[in-house]
């Protein structure tokens, strides 16, 4: 095919229509030829600004709500000098890795984003089969982070039932019809009102701002207050470890996993305006701010701890609940935990959002069984809501695991903070190979750009003329041998040793992630994240081989922008 800048002329084929006539000649024009660049039709409709999209990012990493739900893990493992010291500690650490996402994305701004990053940076050898893989982990990683959210939600309410109603005997299906509200809300949130997402978002970001104020001014002001020896220098080791420092470590994934899921953005690059560089904006300045508050919040819990015995083993399942209570009552305990109930319950509906994207994207690449399902957009709202359905009712039947075991729930959806870190490895240890070997080259102004679209024609897929035929549907492989920079980058050396310490540290934490709580491990306090992240690789290895690489080619150029390929026929 010859390559242009311009719309081709319209050949009266349904499915041959210009640009201009799929995608009209409004302001949006901009961002659609971007991501016609990238091979993709504009099939969302892009909702989101730079403020409304940061405010959903702030909402889903939601770092000082998540670090007093976590509060545990590094407490136990470390006690409050590892919080104290360790959460500034994940914060820059996990601030290097997000900084590299933002690099990537700004690059390629699309809804893919992990999977489709790795088919384009990876050498050509790798691309398909390392795409395939971090495809599978990212969207079930997505989905895990759903359910982790869901039944942490449910949970949090039944400990404020337990707060105010000490009679109260928690059952287990309390907890998962609880997790059933939740997801509930979710999809009503992402179907039926899905125009006002971005509108929620951005009321959320000022209940998460000034919630944090709030809460932080009561609990220093009202409870009784810690030394700074107690919060900077007192060390336990309740999981029983040989030595302190190996607790520390041990406890270390609690702080990191306050960070987890900054790359929501990214998966929602396709409802953004100007995506390559409101998306990276969003990640950075959504990383800092909640950095600074988690870190606020857990020096102000570590000041205002209290009775430590009481605080470990409160009948509220979650510390914090107990803090607030020892510090402020039970009325005022119950207020904060509902400003916290209630933020978090919009970071799983942003979850859902996130994880349906991501889900619907590799549905449009054929990376999933009954992807011509699955990647169905509604006509009217123009959301996934095949993809909205799928990622929910998985959590909801996993949910029905945690009725008969609460471990063993656990031990499924472990792989929220491994799964995620696998995929954030596979494109930031590619991205470095490419900016180490000169393989990308500066960024050039759109206007210089024009639409032209590398291609290479799948020649030993089998593909039949009815599907050719559906839109989205083509036979060509988008494949980018001259990947530019985008806007946002870090320059040099700097953008070089960053990225190299990102790979290191996705690798520390990946190995970290694995080991259990305490010892003498047994079935119950056994980590299986390992056994659930590995034996989601092997599926998708052994998928991969058996049938999902007939499939699944690496990123496809939807027929409706074909006509602005380039490469051979």
């Amino acid at each position: 095919m010859t390559g242009s800048s311009g719309s081709p002329p319209n050949t009266g084929d349904p499915f041959g229509a210009t640009f201009d006539e799929i995608h009209g000649s409004t302001y949006l024009e901009r961002d659609a030829q971007g991501l016609a660049r990238l091979g993709k039709s504009q099939v969302l409709k892009r909702r989101f600004g730079f403020l409304s999209v940061f405010g959903f990012s702030c909402c889903i990493l939601a770092t000082w709500e998540t670090a007093l739900a976590l509060f545990t893990e590094a407490f136990n493992n470390g006690g409050p000098a590892a919080l104290a010291w360790g959460f500034p500690i994940a914060w820059l650490a996990s601030f290097s890795v997000y900084l590299c996402l933002a690099e990537m994305a700004s690059i390629a701004p699309i809804s893919g984003g992990q999977y489709f990053w790795v088919a384009i940076l990876a050498p050509r050898k790798y691309k398909r089969f390392c795409g395939y893989l971090t495809g599978w982990l990212t969207s079930l990683a997505w989905i895990a982070t759903l359910a982790v959210g869901s039944i942490f939600t449910g949970t949090i309410i039944q400990g404020l039932i337990i707060l105010n109603y000490p009679n109260y005997q928690p059952q287990n299906f309390h907890g998962t019809l609880l997790a059933w509200a939740v997801i509930a809300v979710c999809i009503f949130v992402n179907t039926v009102v899905a125009g006002l997402l971005p509108v929620l978002e951005g009321l959320i970001l000022l209940v998460h701002v000034l919630g944090f104020i709030a809460i932080l001014v009561t609990l220093l002001y009202l409870s009784p207050h810690s030394s700074a020896e107690d919060v900077f220098f007192r060390s336990l080791n309740e999981g029983n470890w040989p030595s302190q420092g190996l607790s520390y470590l041990v406890g270390f994934i609690g702080n990191v996993a306050t960070f987890v899921g900054a790359d929501a953005a990214v998966h929602m690059a396709e409802e953004i305006e100007n995506p390559a560089m409101n998306v990276p904006r969003a990640i950075v300045t959504t990383v800092l701010l909640n950095g600074s508050t988690g870190w606020g919040m857990i020096l102000a819990v570590l000041f205002c701890l209290g009775d430590i015995d009481s605080v470990i083993n409160t009948p509220t399942g979650f510390p914090f609940i107990q803090v607030f209570y020892n510090g402020v009552g039970k009325a005022g305990a119950t207020v904060m935990t509902i400003v916290i109930v209630i933020i978090i319950w919009c970071a799983v509906i942003g979850f859902a959002a996130t994880a349906s994207r991501m889900t619907w994207s590799f549905a449009r690449d054929r990376g999933l069984p009954f992807h011509r399902f699955i990647r169905k957009v509604h006509s009217r709202t123009r959301v996934p809501v095949v993809a909205i359905a799928v990622v929910t009712l998985i959590p909801c039947l996993l949910s029905l695991i945690y009725i008969g075991s609460s471990t063993a729930y656990n031990d499924v959806i472990s792989m929220s903070v491994s799964g995620l870190y696998a995929s954030y490895l596979l494109p930031c240890s590619f991205l470095l190979w490419r900016r180490v070997t000169g393989q990308i080259k500066p960024h050039r102004l759109r206007t210089e750009l024009g639409i032209e679209i590398q291609t290479r024609r799948v020649a030993d897929a089998v593909l039949h003329e009815a599907s050719a035929r559906r839109p989205g549907d083509s036979d060509l492989i988008y494949e980018d041998e001259t990947l530019e920079w985008g806007p946002w980058r870090i320059p040099g050396l700097l953008g070089i040793f960053n990225n190299a310490f990102a790979c290191l540290f996705c690798v520390w934490v990946l190995f970290w992630s694995f080991w259990p709580p305490s010892t003498p491990v047994n079935s119950e306090n056994m980590n299986y994240s390992v056994l659930v992240t590995g034996s989601v690789i092997l599926f998708a290895v052994v998928r991969y081989f058996l049938g999902g690489r007939l499939e699944y080619r690496g990123p496809l150029v939807d027929y409706e922008v074909k006509n602005f390929a380039t490469g051979p026929k």
